[in-house]
């Protein structure tokens, strides 16, 4: 997975440096760096990499303008976005925006490695010291027990990438039933009903779902 193209931007000098070099000292293909969201965007268009990761506060396009553009133009490249900032606003544009991962630039050496892997699965990854600082993993907990037991084996099943056919045999249901609970589960859960946007949310929070 270590031959996945990656680019990364960044307008510190110091920390795209750090950054980079950690990055190429755990073997990881880095086909290109940017010191500001343009030159990021150009590398992208140019490269088209598989993972992007980008600072949220760049001159002349942000992180999240770049994260714009790409899920605008469908874009193949996978987002990671990392910030000193702590605010829910950002962290919930960021989610609105489809973005792949999100990192505190604190804990960003420690959960890169984590967050490249998780992504290059086709699992989001936003860190879990944003959630512990935003408070949101109660809020999380919450709306998981709002579901039934039924809910919460199927959102189980979900997580562990069985179909709807696979799910109505093995609680022996059928799978109109099973969609009706899937229906119900995106209604509790407030997930914007998408394709796989279900999928997505069960791998996610696998570990909370009992």
């Amino acid at each position: 997975m270590k031959n996945k193209t990656i680019i990364t931007a960044d307008d510190h000098p110091l920390l795209l440096k750090g950054l980079n070099d950690f990055l190429l000292e755990k073997n990881y293909n880095i086909i290109g760096s940017a010191n500001d969201g343009k030159q990021a965007l150009a590398l992208i268009e140019s490269l088209n990499p598989d993972i992007a990761i980008l600072d949220i506060q760049m001159p002349n396009l942000s992180g999240l303008d770049v994260a714009k553009i790409c899920n605008d133009n469908r874009s193949r490249t996978k987002i990671i976005l990392i910030t000193f900032h702590k605010e829910a606003s950002l962290y919930f544009e960021a989610k609105e925006l489809n973005v792949f991962g999100y990192l505190l630039k604190d804990f960003a050496i420690e959960e890169i490695e984590n967050c490249i892997s998780s992504v290059l699965d086709n699992v989001p990854y936003f860190s879990l010291k944003i959630k512990q600082l935003l408070n949101l993993d109660s809020s999380e907990n919450l709306l998981i027990k709002s579901l039934t037991p039924s809910e919460r084996k199927i959102l189980k099943y979900i997580s562990k990438d069985k179909t709807t056919k696979e799910i109505a045999e093995l609680l022996s249901v059928s799978p109109r039933t099973v969609e009706k609970h899937r229906s119900n589960i995106i209604q509790k859960l407030n997930i914007e009903p998408k394709t796989n946007s279900l999928l997505i949310w069960a791998k996610e929070h696998q570990n909370q779902i009992s």
